[in-house]
């Protein structure tokens, strides 16, 4: 039986994804995927990827999402690229955000490489 503590690790993890994925669903973001990096990096457990139509929509995705997290008692996250709004890159800790504009998500396509297939054992090394 898992102790009480990994219980309420596992909860937050979980409240955060439906924070992030309510909050960017309300602000109209487009495209939104949610990868489950768990045992692939040790950056966090979810990567989610959205589209805004624009700067000033990307922006204020961004500007949503961060107070949705705040309110929801998940503290402050890290935010990169606010200012430009092309790419904003918000680490919530378990949880990484990453919001394009449609031209720029395209061009990186953080999602085909997040969800590669993991390699199997047989593989050629």
């Amino acid at each position: 039986m898992p102790s009480p503590a990994g219980m309420s690790g596992m909860d937050s993890v979980s409240r955060a994804l439906e924070t992030v994925l309510a909050s960017l669903e309300d602000s109209k973001a487009e495209n939104i995927v949610s990868i489950d990096i768990q045992g692939k990096s040790s950056l966090g457990d979810h990567m989610v990827v959205a589209s805004g139509r624009s700067h000033r929509h990307v922006s204020a995705v961004a500007d949503q999402l961060l107070k949705a997290l705040k309110d929801a008692g998940l503290g402050n996250a890290r935010v990169e690229g606010l200012a430009a709004a092309d790419w904003v890159l918000i680490d919530s800790g378990d949880i990484i955000v990453h919001i394009f504009r449609p031209e720029v998500r395209e061009f990186y396509n953080l999602e085909k490489m997040w969800q590669a297939p993991d390699l199997e054992e047989e593989t050629i090394h």
